[in-house]
């Protein structure tokens, strides 16, 4: 048996007083920690770790004084702190400072508040306990059998129904929406389209459909800004002076010589005194009229069209050409589609009336300008001008004969300026592409598969001259405001009927010949323009 020295029981006595302050220090400090852990937000930093001084004495009652501490006043994780120190060095002083790691309880918070920030920012969702509501109080045996789950929408912030009908289309989306209003009021809207990625018809006849919910607030477009009427109204300006320069350029034989080399040889710089246009404004007003007038009507056939239907639709945003006038208007829907047929006819009626409108005064001004009641009104344009068009320029050889057609310049009546600007404008208007008139109609016949593969074909023809030179301005127009697809309709499903389908064919045939430009043989050939040859 061995005893301990005088100088082991004095180790003893220091170790065990500076086990007992080191406890009450790391105490303190754990409730400090505490108190500053929980009001962190963002940050994953460590408490720093109080300063140990450890002092080394030998035999085994150091091990089982040490054991006493811990089981009387020491916390788990103290147990581990001091477990792990006594394995360490003999004779260490320790001070670690914070560090910031990437994995933890912090990082995964920081990673849910980071999606919680995205759902806010984003557009809000559908609650899930209406989802619930909706699925046991709509959906069923007599109606549509839900199997499936998606998200809907442009972000996902939407339900897609899938699963099977059990009714007739319409008759089942009737009863469907009159319960949605009765259950969560106007909260939702609810959408009838083609499922997706459906792997045949649907036994009844027609495609397999699926039911989409959308808020309302995320659904309806929003209401017009006070900047958004500031761009028209600059717009329509802008768009009143390129048709008196229109006006204005249709007597190109009697401007002054300084502005017709000025605008037409590409290597004059010195611009000439402009107030020598000011003579020709009058003159040049009442091709303006007639130009805008067309546009103007295009836009009135539009809103007459959605006005039965109870559709609001945005003021319309002029878009300026020098060449035509203008490019038509960009006129958006301020509220849900009913059906398929409601956007047929509202893309439909402002061509047509612009269309029906153009011919009239183009058929008007060939007629005064072959009979001696017009002559003080008659305008000198090149002959060449007569080439631009298939249609036209044919049915402006019929009217006017070959002598007149089949020569350097024509003398015409400025209501043929104006019909065939505003009947290029309307056929243009109608090309089977995103959300021009011709786009949405084109939708709303074949459904959006077809107009993707006749908007490719359209890229082409206008790439290969299908326009003349109009065909690339406006093609980039197309490109930057007018490519995106027009919004589903709340029924998106029904068809809209064989004659409306015809209709739209017949109406994309007159369009093809009316941008469609002549040839030089064929030109030469029916007397249309003085054609050069090398």
């Amino acid at each position: 048996m061995t005893t301990l020295p005088s100088s082991s029981f004095l180790n003893l006595q220091f170790r065990s007083h500076l086990i007992s302050s080191k406890l009450e220090l790391r105490a303190r400090s754990a409730v400090i920690s505490r108190r500053n852990w929980r009001g962190a937000c963002l940050c994953n930093l460590r408490p720093p770790r109080p300063v140990s001084f450890r002092c080394r004495s030998f035999g085994s009652n150091d091990n089982e004084e040490e054991s006493k501490i811990r089981d009387q006043g020491k916390t788990g994780e103290d147990s581990e702190e001091l477990s792990s120190e006594r394995n360490s060095s003999p004779t260490s002083v320790s001070s670690k400072a914070p560090d910031i790691s990437s994995e933890g309880p912090l990082f995964s918070s920081f990673q849910v508040d980071s999606v919680k920030l995205r759902d806010l920012l984003g557009p809000e969702k559908v609650d899930q306990s209406d989802v619930k509501l909706i699925k046991e109080k709509l959906f069923g045996y007599s109606t549509f059998w839900v199997t499936k789950e998606e998200p809907f929408g442009d972000l996902g912030e939407g339900i897609l129904f899938l699963g099977n009908l059990r009714g007739k289309r319409e008759d089942v989306f009737a009863k469907l929406q009159k319960q949605l209003r009765e259950v969560t009021g106007d909260k939702y809207n609810l959408f009838m389209v083609e499922e997706p990625n459906s792997e045949g018809p649907d036994p009844r006849g027609g495609p397999r459909v699926s039911f989409g919910l959308l808020r309302k607030e995320v659904s309806e477009p929003g209401p017009t800004t006070l900047w958004q009427y500031v761009i028209s109204v600059l717009l329509f300006v802008l768009t009143i002076g390129s048709c008196v320069e229109l006006g204005i350029a249709s007597q190109i034989n009697s401007l002054p010589p300084e502005i017709v080399k000025y605008f037409t040889d590409p290597n004059a710089t010195e611009p000439p005194d402009m107030q020598l246009l000011l003579p020709f404004v009058e003159s040049a007003l009442p091709l303006a009229y007639g130009v805008l007038g067309v546009q103007l009507f295009h836009e009135v056939g539009h809103f007459l069209a959605a006005y039965p239907k109870k559709v609001k639709l945005s003021i319309p945003y002029f878009i300026p050409n020098i060449t035509l006038g203008g490019f038509g208007a960009i006129t958006q829907f301020k509220s849900i589609l009913p059906d398929r047929k409601t956007l047929f006819d509202i893309s439909m009626a402002g061509p047509l009336a612009a269309g029906a409108l153009s011919f009239s005064m183009f058929c008007v001004g060939l007629l005064l300008s072959s009979s001696s009641a017009g002559t003080g009104d008659l305008v000198q344009v090149p002959s060449m001008l007569f080439q631009g068009s298939l249609l036209l320029g044919l049915i402006s050889r019929a009217t006017l004969g070959y002598t007149a057609m089949h020569a350097a310049t024509v003398s015409i009546h400025p209501l043929v300026i104006a019909g065939w600007c505003g009947l290029t404008t309307a056929a243009f208007n109608m090309l089977p592409v995103g959300c021009l008139d011709g786009g949405r109609a084109m939708q709303a016949a074949f459904g959006k598969r077809v107009l993707a593969g006749v908007m490719l074909t359209t890229y082409c023809l206008l790439g290969f001259g299908l326009g003349g030179e109009m065909s690339i301005p406006w093609a980039l127009y197309v490109l930057i405001c007018q490519r995106e697809f027009e919004k589903p309709c709340l029924n998106d499903v029904t068809d809209v009927g064989a004659w409306r389908r015809s209709a739209l064919i017949v109406a994309l045939v007159l369009v093809v010949f009316t941008l469609l430009p002549l040839w030089d043989e064929l030109a030469e050939e029916l007397g249309v323009g003085l054609v050069t040859t090398f």
